[in-house]
């Protein structure tokens, strides 16, 4: 097909493939997460396939306090995300750069200054994804004793938004002039104290560095709650969704856009990329067998350990594995990944061990899986019906798994119009086609100066 609607593509690095078990597949990278060339291999592939931006996840800790289920898989094993896309920065030039940061476990004028920083290094390819950490394990690692409520964190999640952006707009984009002849480095008149005090933050500001390049890094989000939509459609330009079948994620798609709208922004802002697993062979057939393989090297307790957690911290080794899931207690963990796992198991029948091994697979995602032609079919399907502005790629297993979307999903999807063949400009917001914006401060004086005259509008 031919269309001026072009598929966003994001490259979900997970190091060793998003299987659980895929460090374990042949040619995968068991250190790949502490692996910066391994990093640079594939950020390198997806610039060269045009892919928008490639994409780390990320939480404060360990994903399960049981160290020895964590002992079957690498998920202890990775750098910190801003560190090395500030490296990978330096050996690409046109592909955005996000890092997931929690809004939980962080401040907002350090996660300011250092999203600010990433986007002067890149000259302008920097993506923030907001998330308000799913785990209860991580609030032991920042002195406290519970993990907070979902809606507290929500809460804290807008005014951090509110904060940082603040942060952002706090130098003017013309404050640095470096005048010699005057010996000036900076219009201070373009200069903003933010002084926020609000129930959970009290920042003074500014940042102690220019504005960023692309006034603000892009702003990602992967929500899949009521509050996780509601805050997408207010403050994201990208949302990374899980959505497992077509009539989800076209319901998913019209009630965010939906949403998006009635906070008075433009719905084509907001790309909506759910993500997809895939897993590619010469034939549906051969990539079948590679689905059997990884779940053949899938022990019971990583894979338990691994639902268990995106559940929300339910244990569930107690329960046999060859009966239905049982009822789940209230989480205030991930809830939408929750209500994802309760309707496969539901709709399906499940068994726990089916479940685990799905999950272990596909974290709830969709599974893309055949030949590279039938793999850019299953593509273009949802992305034609609604029910999405384009994927996060997440391969099985890497880096091979990376190499054959690279070599021949991309020029197939590149045949049918959907991809594009070269890259449109130099920032990540240029390149997914969204406004720079303005300051607050700039704003504000131009609408001063264009205000009509008070006594002319008394005479």
């Amino acid at each position: 097909m031919t269309t001026s609607r072009r598929m966003k593509l994001g490259a979900s690095f997970y190091p060793s493939g998003y299987h659980v078990a895929g460090w374990r597949y042949p040619g995968a990278v068991p250190d790949g997460g502490i692996n910066l060339a391994h990093h640079i291999e594939v950020a390198q592939g997806a610039e060269k396939a045009g892919f928008d931006f490639f994409f780390l996840a990320d939480i404060n800790g360990i994903w399960d306090p049981d160290i020895d289920a964590v002992s079957y898989t690498t998920w202890s094993a990775k750098f910190e995300p801003l560190t090395v896309l500030s490296a990978l920065a330096m050996v690409t030039s046109r592909i955005g750069l996000v890092a997931t940061a929690s809004t939980t476990y962080n401040d907002p004028f350090n996660l300011a200054r250092r999203f600010a920083s990433l986007d002067h290094i890149s000259g302008g390819r920097a993506a923030w994804n907001l998330v308000t950490s799913a785990t209860a394990s991580e609030a032991a690692n920042f002195s406290r004793d519970s993990h907070p409520d979902h809606g507290d964190r929500y809460a804290r999640a807008r005014e951090f938004v509110e904060v940082v952006t603040g942060l952002w707009d706090g130098w003017e984009d013309d404050a640095y002039g470096f005048d010699r002849a005057n010996g000036r480095c900076f219009d201070p008149a373009k200069v903003h104290r933010l002084d926020h005090r609000g129930p959970f933050f009290q920042v003074a500001g500014p940042l102690n560095l220019p504005r960023p390049v692309q006034g603000h890094p892009v702003m990602v989000q992967a929500g899949l709650s009521e509050a996780g939509r509601d805050l997408a459609a207010a403050t994201g330009e990208v949302l990374f969704t899980a959505q497992p079948t077509l009539d989800g994620a076209k319901a998913f798609y019209r009630d965010v856009k939906a949403r998006v709208v009635r906070y008075g922004r433009d719905p084509a802002h907001l790309s909506i990329m759910p993500g997809a697993v895939t897993v590619i062979g010469q034939t549906k057939s051969e990539a079948e067998d590679q689905i059997a393989a990884l779940n053949g090297l899938l022990e019971p307790k990583p894979g338990l350990a691994f639902m268990s957690g995106l559940i929300g911290d339910t244990d569930l080794s107690r329960f046999p594995l060859d009966e239905p899931l049982p009822p789940l207690p209230k989480t205030e963990g991930p809830k939408g990944r929750q209500q994802l796992v309760v309707e496969r198991a539901r709709r399906d029948g499940a068994t726990l061990r089916e479940l685990y091994q799905s999950i272990a697979l596909t974290s709830s995602h969709r599974l893309v899986y055949g030949s590279p032609v039938e793999v850019a079919d299953q593509l273009e399907d949802w992305f034609v019906a609604g029910g999405c502005d384009g994927y996060n790629i997440a391969p099985a297993h890497a880096p091979q798994g990376f190499t054959d979307f690279f070599s021949a999903v991309v020029p197939e999807l590149q045949r049918r119009g959907l991809v594009r063949t070269r890259y449109e400009g130099s920032t990540l917001r240029e390149n997914l086609g969204l406004p720079r914006p303005a300051t607050r401060y700039a704003a504000a004086t131009e609408a001063e100066q264009t205000a009509p005259d008070p006594e002319t509008i008394a005479s």
